[in-house]
């Protein structure tokens, strides 16, 4: 006598988003993200300063905040409007965007921040990519009816 077992699978689903849900909740969702990121890289002892023409300036927590922000809700925002138009943008922005925040990091290596401000710095950078992939996609999934 033989006994089958059925495994129940479950799969994350991206919500099917409105325009002003993808748009802001990415960008918030990105922004406590990031503003966690570097809490934990003050606390490893990162200062985030960085130094310019012999001009020390710093970059937390407004810079991080800004630059936060700026990019995914001018990104995010032309990419819902465009949307009205051509959907298939919601996938070329998720691909492109993503691509300029992994590219980006190169940026931040470059400048002189010590170690731990370096490497939260660039992972803040990593932490926009989910927040542009599922605020597109769930965009998609609003517009397509999926």
């Amino acid at each position: 006598m033989s006994t089958t077992t059925a495994i129940a699978t479950t799969t994350a689903r991206i919500p099917a988003l409105s325009r002003p849900v993808a748009v802001l909740g990415a960008t918030g969702a990105a922004l406590l993200a990031n503003l966690i990121v570097w809490l934990l890289g003050a606390a490893a002892g990162g200062s985030f300063e960085m130094t310019t023409d012999g001009v020390t300036a710093s970059v937390a927590p407004g810079g991080i905040i800004m630059l936060t922000v700026v990019p995914l809700l001018i990104g995010l925002t032309v990419a819902a409007l465009v949307s009205y138009k051509w959907v298939g943008v919601l996938r070329v922005a998720a691909v492109v965007g993503s691509a300029l925040a992994v590219a980006t990091i190169g940026l931040t290596v470059a400048a002189d921040f010590d170690t731990a401000s370096t490497i939260a710095l660039s992972i803040t950078h990593l932490t926009l990519v989910p927040a542009i992939v599922v605020a597109t996609e769930g965009l998609r999934r609003k517009l397509i009816g999926a």
